[in-house]
């Protein structure tokens, strides 16, 4: 199978053309995505991206994480997505609309090799959740987060984090982000991942972090700078209750992937 390798602010993804179901018409895709995604015995990735043809948009994206669990949204995986689809002459289009689990989502590469991304209208819970004795607010990008404000990193948040993931309050699982407040329009994130654990970047948790902060009184109505393990996201939840994205995408390889079932 050809494949290309590809991140966004490290947050690495193995992305295939599956226009067809040619890969996935005779694979079971969770086994698939376990078996690329690992660093010992395949290209080492956090998710599985499939481009799929659409009936609803220009195509759509099929993302699975490393442990073979379906995502509805990745922020970093769907500007990888856009860049992918036109480097490889998929299409010419440099504004996109992209179907996913989580509605359709609107992709423009922008002329400095960034990717714009309108995420669309979040979901937010003001009363937040309380976990372990630590409140999160709750906010859905399509996929779920708990974000947490706190003074600095000196405790376990990856063993808290895993714990939050999975906590009874969250019956779908969440993403779990933890946020130190640089300014108004700035701040540094940490984030365990749902399906994958801690990752370099999260695209839908960067923004799911600029709603929690504009509603909890954290940070002000404009464009956000959140800085990550791997780099920063422009974030921006703007007058029509959108939330729009801008970051960069990296190509790292081309290949051939030789997949050998796992055996029962």
């Amino acid at each position: 199978m050809r494949f290309t390798k590809m991140h966004g602010l490290g947050n690495s993804f193995i992305l295939m053309a599956d226009r067809g179901d040619r890969i996935s018409g005779g694979l079971k895709i969770s086994d698939l995505a376990i078996a690329v995604c690992s660093r010992e015995f395949g290209i080492g990735a956090d998710g599985l991206i499939l481009i799929r043809e659409s009936s609803a948009a220009d195509f759509q994206m099929v993302i699975i994480n490393e442990d073979g669990s379906t995502a509805e949204m990745c922020g970093n995986g769907i500007r990888c997505f856009a860049r992918f689809a036109v480097e490889e002459g998929i299409t010419d289009k440099n504004v996109l609309s992209i179907e996913t689990l989580a509605g359709i989502i609107r992709t423009e590469l922008l002329d400095d090799g960034q990717v714009r991304v309108d995420m669309g209208e979040p979901g937010h819970d003001r009363a937040g959740v309380t976990v372990g004795g630590r409140r999160f607010t709750t906010v859905s990008m399509g996929n779920p987060h708990a974000v947490a404000f706190v003074e600095d990193y000196g405790f376990d948040w990856r063993e808290e984090g895993s714990s939050v993931e999975t906590d009874e309050a969250f019956p779908d699982k969440t993403n779990v982000e933890y946020i130190k407040v640089i300014g108004p329009t700035e701040a540094d994130m940490k984030v365990w991942e749902r399906g994958c654990g801690e990752t370099m970047a999260c695209g839908t948790g960067a923004c799911a972090v600029a709603v929690a902060g504009a509603i909890d009184g954290k940070f002000e109505r404009v464009p956000v700078t959140i800085h990550l393990p791997g780099g920063d996201l422009l974030i921006h939840w703007n007058e029509d209750n959108r939330v729009i994205m801008t970051g960069p995408v990296v190509r790292v390889c081309d290949g051939t992937f030789f997949y050998m079932p796992r055996p029962e």
